[in-house]
């Protein structure tokens, strides 16, 4: 395997970038996030305009950075932060599609596991199963953490897809999940993040906000998918700095 001395796709200086992370999808997320919930924020990395930021939450150093969309961009990103930049934890913090009828928009879940259909693990490490899983120690920082914010928190398991839900039929992929697998959304990363995590073996979680369902017409105004979001936020922010 040839790494290299320095991350090819971050431009941090080293030691600029927090054990703690936040990774949502978007990199303009990743700074309305920083101008609006962490202190003394500063941008420390906008190569190909993937920005980055770190400052403090009530007076814990974090970092926030955009991930991209699909499991080859968070591979890349999340592997030169926990490779290159010593980073120990990393919630992803994202949007997802409601797939169980119990969840409604804009409520939360929590990730317990991914399943895909992907090679990116066999392809990584020879990693030949459907099934990745987040770090339980994480993940029950998050459910202790909602429960002390009053949130409404769903915990579950998601799919994640090489594909956008929505530009095909994916009741066909759905249909030849396990069926014993409780599947409440479907997303695009947190496979890959999973991997990546335990190859290494930090520490990752996956907290996703229902945008859309094929069970509702729900369409969410400008406002209330702020404050969803806003929430989903706050809830990792507490969690990680514990």
């Amino acid at each position: 395997m040839f790494i290299g001395e320095e991350p090819i796709h971050i431009n941090a200086e080293k030691g600029s970038i927090a054990p703690l992370v936040l990774m949502p999808g978007d990199p303009l997320r990743a700074k309305y996030i920083a101008e609006n919930f962490l202190e003394n924020a500063k941008e420390v990395c906008n190569l190909r305009n993937m920005l980055g930021y770190t400052g403090t939450y009530k007076g814990v150093r974090v970092s926030v950075i955009g991930s991209g969309m699909g499991m080859p961009s968070m591979g890349i990103y999340s592997f030169e932060l926990y490779y290159f930049y010593h980073v120990e934890k990393i919630i992803r913090i994202g949007t997802c599609g409601v797939v169980n009828p119990n969840i409604n928009v804009p409520e939360l879940i929590l990730a317990t596991k991914s399943y895909s259909e992907t090679n990116f693990a066999y392809t990584f490490d020879n990693y030949d199963k459907n099934i990745t899983y987040p770090s339980k120690e994480l993940n029950e920082k998050i459910i202790e953490t909602s429960k002390e914010l009053g949130y409404k928190l769903h915990v579950g398991d998601i799919t994640t897809m090489d594909v956008f839900g929505p530009y095909i039929d994916y009741d066909r992929v759905l249909n030849r999940i396990p069926k014993e697998l409780n599947v409440l959304g479907e997303e695009m990363e947190a496979f890959g993040l999973f991997h990546i995590a335990s190859h290494f073996q930090k520490e990752a979680s996956c907290l996703l906000t229902a945008v859309d369902s094929k069970f509702s017409d729900v369409v969410l105004s400008g406002e209330e998918r702020e404050r969803s979001l806003n929430d989903m936020i706050t809830l990792a922010l507490n969690s990680i700095i514990k």
